[in-house]
């Protein structure tokens, strides 16, 4: 049996700032809730005695465009060393981006991509252990479902032909035209997380049997990891709509941002066998909190100032690249618990924004998304920023 999670994605409504999840919200047992179990997460939503807290207002500077005329990107990966993996939802292609100059080197296509609506190309991640296996992993939408593979990078190759032959590590995740998720990340446990979501059949949130509308937890060999809710399946968390977003902070609890329907977006705080009420609950219900099994998201936004994309942590802060906003939000924490209300950069300066990731400086990286036929593309179209955040 599989579970899901519902990931709330980030909306600009101060007011709504949440403490943190509800008690009574559907959270599974004990162990991987705790760092220390091996999993990401946090048992309780507390104050944080490891990192200092961040004040209540940042900055976000923009210190260079790393590269330009990127078609309809979505999934990056850092390389060690600092240079970029992308990935092309359209065309299926792969490319290297360097982080000094911003060279970009094709390595070559996926194959099997069939995109369509918002499915294709979508997710990319590296191995934990790239420096010795030399393995990328692909999130992408075939012809008949959504899966995730895993390709030997050879350098020594020539350009364009760098990508060894696919090998399909999990497949048949449900696809449709919209909300196929797509969001790939390796954990701090070494385990591989995904992000999907329910492809516009909104049971499928709830359906423990599916692994639409869930983040799935699973060994690099695409089994179910050791600690899950359920030891057969890979689902980790359930009840969401379309997760977009995977980030870690510094104590180790897993985040997720989730594009909702008409109502919210929102941040969600991951816990093994947590339900976040997808379609049952979209953000929260009046009066604070969500009904009894469900979690509710720790920050919601309204759609037009979020449609939420990537999520990354620096500096004692979560960051989202939001699409309809057309912003970049900033979220300080102090633990699990919000210290202010998101405060909001770059509005309309770059127009719609698919993903962020940390540089591993303290830095980010942010990737604009006007080519993906949703958006106004603009000179240079699409582009991938440097950011000193703070």
């Amino acid at each position: 049996m599989q579970r899901r999670c519902r990931i709330a994605v980030l909306a600009a409504v101060p007011l709504l700032l949440a403490a943190g999840c509800s008690s009574g919200g559907g959270t599974g047992g004990s162990g991987a809730g705790s760092a220390g179990a091996g999993t990401p997460g946090a048992s309780s939503p507390g104050p944080s005695a490891s990192v200092v807290v961040p004040p209540a207002k940042g900055s976000v500077r923009v210190t260079g465009t790393s590269a330009t005329g990127l078609k309809s990107p979505w999934g990056v990966a850092v390389l060690p060393g600092g240079d970029l993996l992308v990935g092309e939802r359209d065309s299926g292609r792969i490319v290297r981006v360097a982080a000094h100059g911003g060279k970009v080197t094709g390595l070559g296509s996926v194959p099997g991509v069939a995109p369509e609506g918002e499915g294709g190309l979508l997710g990319l991640a590296v191995s934990a252990s790239f420096g010795t296996d030399h393995e990328v992993y692909a999130y992408f939408t075939t012809a008949s479902d959504n899966r995730i593979a895993r390709m030997i990078y050879d350098e020594r190759r020539a350009p364009g032909n760098q990508l060894g032959a696919p090998n399909t590590i999990f497949k048949g995740i449900p696809r449709g035209r919209v909300h196929n998720g797509g969001r790939l990340a390796f954990g701090p446990d070494r385990m591989l997380y995904a992000g999907t979501g329910e492809t516009g059949d909104k049971a499928l949130a709830q359906d423990k049997g599916s692994t639409a509308g869930k983040i799935l937890r699973m060994t690099p060999d695409g089994e179910p990891a050791h600690g899950n809710p359920e030891a057969d399946s890979v689902v980790y968390d359930y009840g969401h709509r379309d997760v977009e977003g995977l980030a870690w902070d510094a104590d180790r609890r897993l985040w997720a941002s989730e594009s909702g329907q008409g109502a919210w977006d929102g941040l969600d705080l991951v816990e093994p066998g947590r339900n976040h009420g997808w379609p049952q609950v979209d953000g929260k219900r009046k009066g604070g909190s969500a009904p009894t099994g469900y979690a509710d998201p720790v920050v919601v936004w309204k759609p037009a100032d979020a449609s939420p994309g990537g999520l990354a942590y620096a500096k004692g802060s979560l960051w989202t690249a939001s699409l309809r906003g057309e912003r970049l939000w900033r979220i300080p924490l102090n633990g699990a618990r919000p210290v202010a209300a998101p405060q909001a950069f770059l509005t309309g300066a770059y127009g719609r924004l698919r993903t962020v990731v940390a540089a591993g400086d303290g830095a980010l990286w942010l990737v604009t998304s006007n080519t993906d036929g949703h958006g106004t593309p603009r000179k240079g179209d699409d582009r991938i920023l440097r950011l000193e955040v703070s």
